[in-house]
């Protein structure tokens, strides 16, 4: 894929006029003073967080670095996009993307700190609501930067996170925050928006329940169990919100924002105003439909391995497979190999099966290789004994068309909104999400019962057995790890979720992220790549920055 960049970011910090970028404020008192002003200017940080038509923006690119850093996805070969170097581990510091998350991320955050130092509290509930919008947006902005620049919070509260810039004022450039400091403003802006917001909103703008949302998420990043329970609570229990049923959940995407019962809070996109011709969405890249969209992205071997273990999960409906026409039955599975540097490779192997005397085989180097079935608890399982005498598992399907030797495993869940191809309104946050995180919260707390029952709720919507016991083999968290996983992929979590749980991110699997040398099969949770360096034109600017370790 090759991509124009507009480079208004560079043009902008060439400018004399705005050295300071993105300190810089254009609002004046008048506007603010006037309630439509108010309400203008609240809209306008809305905006600057979701991004653009063209699929930049505060919102999009936090999305990239935190997804496609995960193990949900295979890019199907190398791409001139910045991205490519999230996808990689191989971070560079003057990645565009990422200056646009810094740039549109502190535009906003001043943008909310100017509506909160210049209007007084209690002068009406639309005033208050509009202020507590405001404290939940920079809350919201400060959260998402410091787990892009910081590490988690459980690793050290000293270490450094962001600026932590609460004025308006364009001379005010401090220094990074710690983790811990930035933490603690994020609270506070979430608790304050709690308490100023009263009018009950559609889910595209902050509420009351939304702040809530976004504090029980915050509190299990910290390990505060108890509060993340609580919180959790509070937004279950409000009866805002229904769970969509199994039959509607593969439609998810599908469903504009405010007709959708499961989502909290997302970044509304308009089929009318924010779609051109959806080249550039984020769903472009996960799937081509109605021939638009670059259909480069995949979901991971390691993602279907887990789903296909319940075959009847509905949430497979989020992934596509493009089959070949005319249908072409085949035995696949992940191949583990070395290539001629002697380096570890994965690569899928396709085969194409036919039947003789009821049973099935394939032909691979010249020999006939039967493939055996095993009735499993879930799912019936089909392997090939080799030539060495080893077990293979494999998928009996149709053959998929390929890319650089990718089989195109579309994935749905970021288009199609309004059966527009690429249309999507970024899930911010939704109810599963909730039982999730009161599910994790209690299996840290050694609630065995609790923790599976909120999982139950996931797995029996999704058409899968629940648990009644930890199964053999597993324990608690990873099993709630995984259905987080399960439910919430291709949402910009998964990432989270490993390095704050200090566990490894496991790469290996076939993606172009294993090509070149020294790839990164595992990524460990305290390597320094895990977190973004401080983007160097923001160093530029602002000398008092220290940049991430090499």
């Amino acid at each position: 894929m090759k991509k124009i960049f507009l480079p208004l970011i560079a043009l902008s910090l060439l400018s004399c006029n705005i050295d300071r970028s993105p300190y810089d404020s254009k609002e004046s008192d008048v506007v603010l003073s006037d309630a439509t002003g108010l309400q203008t200017i609240t809209r306008g940080n809305y905006a600057l967080l979701k991004g653009t038509t063209d699929g930049w923006g505060f919102s999009n690119n936090v999305y990239r670095y935190s997804e496609y850093t995960s193990d949900n996805v295979d890019i199907s070969g190398t791409t001139t996009d910045p991205f490519y170097y999230y996808y990689t581990y191989r971070n560079i510091k003057n990645n565009s993307r990422t200056n646009d998350i810094w740039n549109t991320g502190y535009k906003a955050i001043v943008g909310c700190n100017r509506v909160i130092s210049k209007v007084a509290e209690g002068k009406d509930a639309d005033t208050d609501q509009l202020i507590g919008e405001n404290y939940f947006l920079r809350a919201y902005t400060y959260f998402s930067l410091v787990n892009v620049f910081g590490r988690p919070y459980n690793q050290g509260t000293s270490n450094l996170g962001v600026p932590l810039k609460l004025t308006d004022d364009v001379n005010d450039i401090p220094p990074r925050a710690t983790v811990g400091e930035i933490y603690t403003q994020v609270l506070k802006d979430l608790q304050k928006a709690e308490q100023l917001m009263t009018i009950n909103k559609d889910n595209i703008y902050a509420s009351k329940t939304v702040a809530q949302a976004l504090l029980s998420r915050v509190y299990l990043y910290m390990e505060n169990n108890d509060k993340a329970i609580e919180y959790a609570d509070k937004v279950i229990n409000s009866g805002k919100y229904m769970m969509l049923s199994k039959a509607d959940l593969p439609s998810y995407s599908t469903k504009a924002p405010e007709n959708n019962t499961e989502t909290i809070f997302a970044f509304k996109y308009n089929k009318d105003g924010d779609y051109t011709d959806g080249w550039y969405t984020l769903g472009s890249m996960y799937a081509n439909i109605q021939g638009v969209g670059w259909g480069e992205m995949y979901a991971s071997s390691t993602y279907l391995d887990l789903i296909n273990q319940n075959p009847q999960d509905v949430r497979l409906k989020f992934i596509s497979p493009k089959y070949l026409n005319p249908l072409v039955p085949v035995a696949y599975w992940v191949q583990q190999g070395t290539n001629s540097s002697g380096a570890i490779t994965y690569n899928y192997q396709f085969q194409k099966t036919f039947q003789q005397g009821g049973n099935t085989y394939f032909t691979m180097n010249n020999v006939n290789y039967q493939v055996f079935s095993e009735v499993l608890p879930n799912k019936t399982n089909y392997y090939f004994i080799n030539s060495s005498g080893v077990k293979t598992n494999v998928y009996l399907d149709n053959d998929i068309e390929k890319r650089n030797g990718y089989p195109k495993f579309f994935v749905l869940k970021c288009s199609l909104q309004e059966g527009v191809p690429q249309l999507w309104s970024p899930v911010i946050l939704r109810l599963a999400e909730m039982y999730l995180n009161r599910a994790e919260a209690y299996a840290k707390k050694g609630n065995t019962a609790s923790a599976l029952a909120d999982v139950n709720v996931i797995r029996a919507r999704a058409g899968i057995p629940t648990y009644t016991s930890v199964p053999a083999g597993q324990t608690l968290i990873n099993l709630v790890l995984d259905e987080r996983r399960l439910e919430l992929a291709f949402e910009g979590q998964r990432k989270y979720d490993i390095f704050r749980n200090k566990l490894d991110l496991n790469r290996q699997y076939p993606g172009s992220h294993l090509n070149g040398t020294n790839p990164f099969y595992t990524v460990s949770y305290t390597n320094n790549r895990t977190i973004e360096y401080i983007p160097e034109q923001q160093i530029q600017i602002q000398p008092n920055l220290i940049q991430n370790p090499d």
